[in-house]
């Protein structure tokens, strides 16, 4: 506690000036005056009136390399802060000095009594106005008692303004250095928000989801947060002040050709999109570039980019578009129903009943009952068609969708088109996940997404079904909900799905099984976007995942999306 308590005091009475530069001055002058006083003694050794001046000089010597030496070690050599009581010691063993010198050039007659003003000064300049006015008087006292106690002088009016003089040196240059140290404080406090400033924007960036780099006009980088290296999969830290852009156009040819292009052209400010490689991972990024035209002497030209994975959000603007396109054909497939399942259930009536006549052969009954079965599978998927448009949500009430998830993977896990021992695994985090929905609509989504699964499965694997609530820092970047979202997810270690029918896997008539119409993923998706949510889809080699995000904070109209 004692050394904070002083440690705050030195740094409060030191803000002026850099204290080890100032003392490293003192030992400068005083050696050189100390030195000088003893070679002018030694010229005149040899006159017995002055042995006393002789002996005083070499004295003053002597005690100069004793304090000096051990001085400078300390704050030279173990670079020791100064403290107030060490600046003490420093200025009153200076006093003494002066007064040696003084006494030994004969007092005030030799005008090195000008010397206690810059002992004045310095010490008004380093230390409290209150340690400046007791140098000041210690010099006075030593001064007088020098001139009367020791050379028997009378108290003149000279000596007197000489006092007046350095009284007065001190108490100005003390009133000055209180100033400056004010502004100079002020100038610490500037420094320090400055500095916090510096260390908010640097913390900013460290976090922030985008990389952020910047070159110069030769290539050179100088600034990249660890978002960047983590995007780009090159070590930036360890490449700032070295030419990176061929790199950059090796890895991020969109990067690398922006800051070209700001460099060259001095855009202040330019977007682009492109493609980033980091491995064998190959992924969208969009670009934002500005640029500094330096100062043309000391600071060179400079552009920065602002990037970031744009993943996410390519996947929302197809999923929007989807939605559309589905919307479209879903109106389209009402009125086509419409129109042609009334004349179907004719055509079936008519021929059923031309199949009956006691006159039809036996070739008539056979197309009969042919023509017959393919107007019901005809009307089945008019019925499909139907339902596929008629999507909407029709009854809001809270439901449980871990309890959805459950009852679907309990459901799918029956149906015998399964391969032989695939499992059904349901983990749902954080017990109930309330939501408010329709329960029949919510179930026949997640149904034929666990279905899809099982039936994609090989035998003896494990589909897994969850269930869990989302903040909205874990969501896909332009997701809208703010309040979080809910997500059951469906992973199956099939074949994966072939990437041209992932492209339109949710529209209708798009499948893969033998027979199926092509319709169950496109009403899961109508479903879910009935309630304002999403289905997004990830599939490689390894299987299939299908993740369904909905709001926590749902809409309550009934219309679909």
């Amino acid at each position: 506690m004692r050394a904070n308590f002083f440690q705050s005091a030195d740094d409060r009475a030191l803000g002026l000036l850099e204290p080890r530069r100032v003392v490293r001055w003192l030992y400068l002058a005083r050696f050189s005056v100390a030195a000088s006083i003893y070679v002018a003694a030694i010229f005149v050794w040899g006159d017995a009136e002055l042995l006393e001046n002789t002996l005083v000089a070499s004295l003053t010597f002597a005690l100069t390399m004793i304090v000096t030496v051990p001085s400078a070690i300390w704050t030279e050599v173990r670079r020791q802060r100064p403290t107030v009581a060490f600046l003490y010691g420093q200025f009153i063993f200076d006093l003494m000095v002066v007064t040696s010198v003084v006494h030994v050039t004969q007092g005030a007659a030799s005008g090195f009594a000008a010397l206690y003003i810059l002992v004045n000064a310095a010490a008004a300049l380093m230390l409290p106005r209150r340690g400046a006015l007791l140098v000041a008087g210690l010099g006075s006292m030593f001064y007088v008692a020098d001139v009367i106690v020791v050379g028997e002088g009378p108290l003149s009016l000279a000596l007197t303004l000489q006092l007046v003089v350095f009284v007065g040196v001190a108490l100005g240059t003390s009133a000055i250095a209180a100033r400056l140290r004010e502004r100079g404080q002020g100038t610490e406090r500037l420094e320090a928000e400055l500095a916090s400033a510096r260390l908010r924007a640097a913390d900013i960036l460290a976090n922030i989801r985008s990389g952020i780099l910047t070159v110069d006009e030769f290539g050179t980088l100088q600034y990249a947060n660890p978002t960047a290296s983590e995007l780009l999969g090159l070590p930036l830290a360890a490449a700032v002040g070295r030419p990176i852009m061929a790199e950059l156009r090796r890895v991020a040819p969109v990067v690398g050709n922006a800051l070209d292009h700001a460099l060259r052209e001095s855009v202040h400010l330019s977007r682009a999109e492109g493609f980033l490689t980091r491995g064998e991972a190959v992924f969208p990024v969009g670009v934002t570039t500005t640029s500094d035209a330096g100062d043309g002497q000391h600071v060179p030209r400079s552009a920065t980019a602002i990037f970031q994975d744009i993943s996410d959000q390519k996947r929302l603007e197809q999923l929007n578009l989807r939605a559309q396109r589905l919307e479209a054909v879903a109106e389209l497939s009402a009125s086509l129903a419409h129109e042609i399942r009334n004349p179907l259930a004719s055509i079936q009536s008519a021929v059923e009943q031309m199949s009956r006549r006691p006159a039809a052969t036996d070739d008539e009954r056979t197309l009969g009952n042919l023509i017959v079965r393919e107007s019901g599978r005809l009307s089945r998927l008019l019925t499909e068609f139907l339902d596929f448009a008629r999507v909407r949500v029709t009854r809001m009430e809270p439901v449980d969708l871990g309890q959805i998830a459950r009852g679907a993977a309990t459901l799918a896990l029956a149906h015998p088109s399964r391969a032989e021992h695939v499992r059904v695994d349901v983990q749902v985090d954080g017990g109930i996940l309330p939501f408010v929905g329709d329960e029949d609509l919510l179930h026949r989504a997640v149904y034929n997404l666990v279905l899809n699964a099982v039936q994609a499965s090989p035998a003896g694997s494990i589909v897994h079904v969850s269930a869990r609530a989302l903040e909205r820092a874990h969501l896909p970047s332009g997701v809208p909900f703010d309040s979080g979202a809910f997500e059951i997810a469906v992973a199956d270690a099939g074949p994966g799905i072939d990437p041209e029918i992932a492209e339109r896997l949710f529209e209708p008539f798009s499948t893969t099984k033998q027979g199926g119409t092509g319709l169950g993923l496109a009403v899961t998706n109508r479903a879910i976007e009935a309630h304002r949510g999403y289905v997004l889809v990830d599939s490689d080699g390894a299987g299939t995942r299908f993740t369904v995000l909905l709001p926590r904070t749902p809409h309550t109209t009934g219309d679909p999306a």
